[in-house]
């Protein structure tokens, strides 16, 4: 079982990064077909997801997203090709809530 880690800093503070996380999720579900549990905390929120062959947790906090996935025997055939594009796109949504 292959895992993916994704971490990235970001200045938007914790509003602005829970927006740029409801985002994510709504892009995980529509085009990635995910299941997404998202959890509000006080300092920090989590998002648990998950489908066939991927699993995993994205943490949010005013300074960090957290990125962290399971790759099924399947998938970890592709892991090189989904930790780019999963970077690609939070590095996107962060771009574009940053301009906000």
């Amino acid at each position: 079982m292959a895992q993916i880690l994704i971490e990235r800093e970001h200045q938007l503070g914790l509003e602005q990064a829970r927006r740029t996380a409801a985002q994510w999720v709504q892009d995980a579900e529509h085009k990635f077909d995910m299941r997404c549990d998202y959890q509000p905390g006080e300092e920090a929120d989590e998002v648990s997801f998950s489908r066939s062959g991927l699993s995993g947790t994205l943490a949010v906090s005013g300074s960090t997203f957290r990125l962290q996935a399971q790759l099924g025997f399947l998938l970890s055939a592709f892991k090189d090709r989904i930790e780019a594009e999963v970077q690609k796109n939070l590095d996107e949504l962060i771009a574009t809530h940053a301009k906000a």
